[in-house]
């Protein structure tokens, strides 16, 4: 257990680290769909450094070997950081929705100072919510055994009362979730008028342009989907069983529960994968990186695309 979730960690550091880098040093990278790359890449590391390997210790050890006071510290910034990542998944949705439905506006939309004050929103609001929560204990609000859990057998579990169960899967979860769905559902089918608008058009078009275009509009969908997917394995296994399990007088099973909070970490493994890897540009970056060619005069200046 200790071994894969090492490298799991080990993973989502680096991993997410490698885009910090590339997106910061290069200043061909410097747009606005990118500077939130960044901010969600700085969400998934820090999650990465400060609360996956403390969550691994109390997996492994089924206990909580770092005091009361640190137990909601930890459990606030863990809240608070995996709303920020759903977030920033959901607002980029929303820049790829104008990117791809209305590319004339996108520009005078889209702006830096747009994607700051999505940033702004993407941590404060998550960061309120959390220690809000957490530090004043309305999340465990009527909650019968919590406390005896937390001070006869050094335990801090995830709990949520009914209540609170419910705001958690709606504002957390299903409401991004949604817009996230309806966002890349409406880009798939634009992304095919545009292609049969392009085919229509065009008099002269030869068989391997429209093999070509075909291609496109597969990767197009395979991309869509695997965001999509990935997103959906994630989370709503463990969002599922935040709902139900008050409801359920709190009979799931503590390694079920466990498993399924972890399967919402490993989303933070996987988006540098998803957001950095299937980008040529962050291949050519992670180059100079590994080679040490960021290092070398004007390096900011290289061309990547």
């Amino acid at each position: 257990m200790y071994v894969f979730l090492v490298i799991s960690i080990t993973i989502t550091i680096f991993g997410n680290l490698g885009i910090i880098i590339s997106i910061s040093h290069f200043k061909e990278l410097h747009s606005p769909t990118n500077l939130l790359i960044l901010s969600m890449a700085v969400t998934d590391c820090s999650l990465g450094l400060i609360i996956m390997p403390y969550s691994m210790v109390r997996s492994v050890e089924r206990c909580w070997l770092f005091g009361k006071l640190f137990c909601k510290i930890h459990y606030s910034f863990d809240l608070m950081l995996s709303v920020i990542s759903i977030f920033h998944l959901c607002c980029i949705a929303v820049d790829r929705f104008y990117a791809v439905c209305d590319p004339l506006h996108y520009p005078l939309k889209i702006t830096i100072s747009t994607i700051k004050k999505m940033v702004f929103v993407c941590w404060s609001l998550p960061a309120i919510f959390a220690f809000g929560v957490v530090i004043t204990n309305s999340h465990v609000s009527g909650v019968t055994g919590y406390e005896q859990l937390v001070e006869c057998f050094n335990l801090c579990p995830i709990t949520f009362n009914k209540l609170w169960s419910l705001v958690m899967f709606f504002t957390c979860f299903f409401a991004p979730g949604s817009v996230m769905v309806g966002i890349y559902f409406k880009i798939f089918i634009v992304s095919q008028r545009h292609a049969k608008i392009m085919k229509s058009a065009s008099a002269n078009m030869t068989e391997i342009s429209s093999h070509i275009s075909k291609q496109k509009d597969r990767k197009a969908a395979k991309t869509l989907s695997i965001v999509m997917g990935v997103f959906i394995m994630c989370w709503l296994p463990v969002f599922i069983t935040i709902l139900v399990d008050p409801f359920l007088n709190f009979s799931t099973p503590e390694t079920l529960f466990d498993a399924f909070n972890w399967l919402g970490y490993i989303n933070s493994t996987l988006n540098p994968l998803i957001y950095g890897f299937f980008y040529p540009w962050f291949r050519k970056a992670l180059k100079y990186i590994a080679f040490g060619k960021i290092f070398e005069t004007d390096s900011c200046l290289a061309k990547l695309s």
